[in-house]
């Protein structure tokens, strides 16, 4: 147990260590220097302030994002080894009988514990994002966020984890296929309802009330074949300063909406050129091709997951406080190895976005043929949420789901000059 958590801190520490060097010393991230003085050039729109907050924001919110995912690996390995899972465990079952209300009990005991020791990195992030004007919200409104994602997520951990833990318990070797089948229409049922019933418990949704632009919206929507009478939008500023519009949801649910923000900060052509590009999403089918590799990709994971688990078991069950599969004190091991497992396929899964949201730009120049709205577009994104123009490889590697703005205005100027 002692080696498990000094070897732990130590590989913790080293790794925080080199991403801070990576980000701010070691890696260049600027534009190359063919490229300097052109649209991509962020010196071409960018005053002096905003280029050097640009770069500093951008490298503390990666640096965030680097510690808090394996901080969270560790949270959870710490649970484990240090009997805190099994105490859980044994504190469920002295107050009820019932097995669902013991698995709720433990399953809140877990989320408290995990949400409280994640909670303050959290609380940096929101700060940090303050302090650069990215976030307008105050930080009552930034915990009610928190309370909502709490009880939302544990709700829906609650359904999972009782319908897990019973699969175990009849079939231990086969648990993770017949819980692979329930997620089928477990994640079809998600997308369908978020836009609906999830999104609303955060930010106040209204019909768009610029009706001239609502049509022109709708008319690309008739053109795209997109079943919408109606534009929504939505109070983000708020919260952010940063620019969003997307469509969401599946047949008759399905939802085109754009942030206020970005109704305010972008001109209506730049508008049309980001809903062009949203529609291209629905269009081309992106989202049913994301739950098909979503539904893949869990089929081979939770495949993984049970080998792993039962592997661990049988090596290391004494030191994690393990006595069999089907025990309460599984659940942060499967939490664990899941978040491994998820971020080890996130370089490919990225890739496979980015690819997705180049033909969504293809398809929006197809749409609006203006290449200057295009280009605007993301010099405006770029300058209101200070993000790095040209980021390094590791951090495109691993959290970039766009193609970066250095590329895309790249691509997008030379659009049909070719």
């Amino acid at each position: 147990m002692k080696k498990v958590i000094s070897w732990s801190l130590l590989l913790y520490v080293c790794f925080g260590l080199f991403i801070y060097w990576y980000l701010f010393y070691g890696t260049n991230a600027g534009i190359p220097e063919a490229y300097k003085g052109s649209s991509a050039d962020p010196a071409t729109f960018m005053n002096a302030k905003e280029l050097v907050l640009s770069q500093d924001y951008s490298r503390t919110k990666y640096v965030l994002y680097f510690l808090s995912t394996p901080l969270e690996w560790m949270v959870l390995l710490f649970v484990l080894v240090l009997g805190i899972s099994k105490n859980f465990e044994k504190w469920a079952k002295d107050t009820t009988k019932v097995r669902f209300g013991q698995i709720a009990i433990y399953l809140f005991y877990l989320s408290l514990l995990t949400t409280a020791l994640s909670l303050p990195l959290q609380w940096v992030g929101y700060q940090v994002s303050k302090s650069y004007k990215i976030s307008t919200q105050t930080a009552a409104s930034w915990m009610k966020d928190q309370v909502i994602d709490f009880w939302v997520n544990f709700a829906l951990m609650l359904v999972i984890v009782t319908v897990l833990l019973w699969l175990i318990q009849k079939s231990e070797k086969r648990w993770w296929l017949y819980a692979w089948a329930l997620s089928v229409p477990f994640t079809i049922f998600l997308t369908f309802i978020q836009p609906v019933f999830i999104d609303p418990l955060h930010n106040d949704f209204m019909p768009l009330q610029n009706k001239e632009l609502e049509q022109k919206i709708l008319k690309l929507a008739d053109q795209a074949n997109i079943p919408a009478s109606r534009v929504y939008e939505v109070n983000m500023s708020e919260k952010t300063n940063s620019l969003n519009a997307y469509v969401t949801g599946i047949g008759s649910n399905s939802r085109i909406v754009l942030w206020d923000t970005t109704l305010k900060q972008l001109s209506d052509n730049e508008i049309l050129f980001i809903m062009a590009h949203e529609m291209a999403h629905y269009v081309k089918k992106h989202i049913y091709w994301g739950m098909a590799g979503e539904i893949a990709m869990s089929f081979v994971g939770l495949f993984l997951i049970s080998r792993i688990i039962n592997g661990t078991i049988r090596k290391w069950g004494d030191v994690f406080h393990i006595s069999k599969a089907a025990s309460f004190s599984v659940l942060p091991l499967f939490f664990l190895v899941s978040s491994i497992l998820s971020f080890a396929a996130s370089p490919v899964t990225n890739y496979v976005s980015r690819m997705e949201e180049r033909a969504a730009d293809n398809y929006a120049m197809e749409m609006t043929r203006d290449n200057n709205a295009a280009v605007a577009t993301f010099q405006d994104l770029s300058k209101t949420s200070l993000s790095q123009v040209n980021p390094p490889g590791l951090v495109k590697f691993f959290l970039y789901t766009h193609p970066t703005i250095f590329e895309r205005i790249q691509y997008l100027e030379q659009y049909g000059k070719e």
